[in-house]
């Protein structure tokens, strides 16, 4: 067993995001380590974090994770967000002593799955500019031709729809032909959800494709990664309460309350 944590120990893996997108994460961790305490942080006051500028991003985002990490004292943070990841993993992991498992585009299975040798990555501004986009595509898709699209409307969508508000087909369609409207788009076959928002609406993605198209995402290779990383370690006897964090006041409708609930959030709190 691993040193300082014995069985039983409560202390949570924290999962970050700046709104609902990480919940397509905690899915995966859950059933990857069902006894997992977790605490589901929601940066509602900083939301949305696509559109706004890298330097901002660096400068929220591990100020953020100090003061929960002193509040929740987590085993283990995951950066369930591509844009929080891309930006600002390398100072996060500088700043706080414990593991921290990071997002980044799904590129490499996707190179590996695609036939066609043409890849999509949709995500949002902010992601899709950033250079290790370029480095991740240049390793595992060289031989690929990479189209990139960032879409803030989708990320809206996917909150909306949590929420339990209606989403018009037209705005999904829209998100795609950003995409797969560019030179050489007709030869895409695999789309890589390059935000943690995306594959909440997958299957609206799914249903305005102009043609099968197969998306690609990374939540299965984050849990996997959060499992090796306490691999060994002590967890409680039973599935306890997940707690999830709001970063500024939130009016949570009985729906959307239900449907955090559904995913295992029962519990609450404002930061």
């Amino acid at each position: 067993m691993t040193q300082g944590i014995e069985a039983g120990d409560a202390r949570p893996i924290l999962v970050f995001n700046s709104g609902v997108g990480g919940l397509s994460v905690l899915a995966e961790v859950r059933a990857a380590i069902p006894l997992a305490p977790i605490v589901y942080v929601a940066d509602n006051a900083g939301f949305p974090y696509g559109t706004k500028t890298e330097a901002e991003i660096a400068a929220r985002v591990p100020a953020l994770l100090g003061r929960l990490a002193e509040r929740y004292r987590p085993r283990l943070i995951v950066i369930a967000c591509n844009t929080a990841s891309t930006i600002a993993l390398a100072a996060v992991r500088s700043a706080l002593d414990l593991p921290i498992v990071g997002t980044v585009p799904a590129i490499k299975p996707a190179a590996e799955r695609s036939r066609a040798r043409a890849l999509g990555v949709l995500g949002t501004e902010a992601t899709v500019r950033q250079p290790y986009v370029d480095d991740l595509s240049a390793r595992f898709a060289g031989d690929c031709l990479v189209l990139r699209h960032g879409s803030a409307r989708l990320v809206e969508l996917a909150e909306a729809r949590l929420r339990g508000e209606p989403t018009a087909d037209t705005d999904y369609a829209a998100a795609l032909e950003g995409l797969l409207g560019q030179r050489g788009g007709d030869r895409v076959d695999t789309v890589v959800l390059a935000c943690t928002h995306f594959p909440l609406v997958r299957d609206r993605l799914a249903a305005v494709a102009p043609r099968a198209i197969d998306f690609v995402d990374g939540a299965a290779g984050i849990a996997r990664r959060a499992l090796f990383l306490t691999k060994g370690q002590g967890w409680p006897e039973k599935p306890a309460t997940g707690t999830i964090v709001f970063t500024a006041p939130l009016d949570t409708a009985p729906y959307f309350c239900t449907t955090l609930a559904d995913r295992g959030l029962e519990r609450i709190e404002l930061l």
